[in-house]
């Protein structure tokens, strides 16, 4: 069963983190942002997945459907945000120059 060593999928797990944190930190389009918390959640869950993997249990695995779940409730509550903004400012760029309060 434990054909593929851990430190594979850690390995695989921080190159997902780390793609994350660098489309959250360059890119100025909420919807990239968005993109990319939802990349640092997948390392996040490739980690208990592996970890429960390799215990034997199911509880990691349980543990990271939580966290799909409360990643696509984040989801759909940061869209409906993201569209309201931009039926207000017909933008959703993040460090935009002109704002209209």
């Amino acid at each position: 069963m434990n054909d593929i060593p851990l430190s594979y999928f850690l390995i695989v797990s921080a190159f997902l983190f780390s793609i994350g944190v660098g489309i959250m930190l360059l890119k100025r389009n909420m919807i990239f942002v968005l993109m990319g918390i939802e990349l640092m959640l997948n390392a996040a869950n490739l980690n208990l997945i592996a970890f429960s993997r390799q215990d034997d249990q199911l509880q990691g695995m349980v543990f990271s459907v939580f966290v799909l779940v409360i990643g696509v409730c984040e989801m759909t509550v940061a869209l409906a945000i993201i569209l309201q903004i931009y039926r207000h400012f017909k933008n959703i760029d993040l460090g935009a120059e002109k704002s209209r309060f």
